[in-house]
C-alpha cells in the first residue's frame, strides 16, 4: 500500500489570467440574471459548458481553462482570505 500523497503542480503564471476569466464570467452571469455560484458549480461538477452563458463570450472564456485550474485559483483566494487558526 502506497501512503504517499499525490501532488499536482499547475503553472503559477496563469493564476492572474484565470482570475480574470473567472471575474468576467461571473460578471456575465450576473448581467444575465443567473446565480453565478450555482452556474459555476454546475459547470465545475459536470464539465457541461451550457451552465455558462454565452453572453460576452463567457462560455468560450471558461472553456479555455481546465476545471482543476479554476478550483485551484478559487481555493487560493478563499484560503488567502482566512486567517490560520
Amino acid at each position: 500500500m502506497d501512503n504517499r500523497t499525490t501532488q499536482i503542480e499547475i503553472n503559477r503564471s496563469r493564476d492572474a489570467e484565470i482570475e480574470s476569466i473567472i471575474d468576467r464570467v461571473h460578471a456575465a452571469l450576473l448581467e444575465k440574471g443567473y446565480n453565478p455560484i450555482s452556474q459555476l458549480v454546475g459547470y465545475i461538477m459536470s464539465g457541461d459548458p451550457t451552465y455558462i452563458t454565452s453572453h460576452k463570450g463567457a462560455r468560450s472564456l471558461i472553456t479555455k481553462v481546465e476545471r482543476d485550474e479554476i478550483l485551484e485559483v478559487v481555493f487560493k483566494r478563499y484560503l488567502a482570505a482566512k486567517p490560520l487558526k
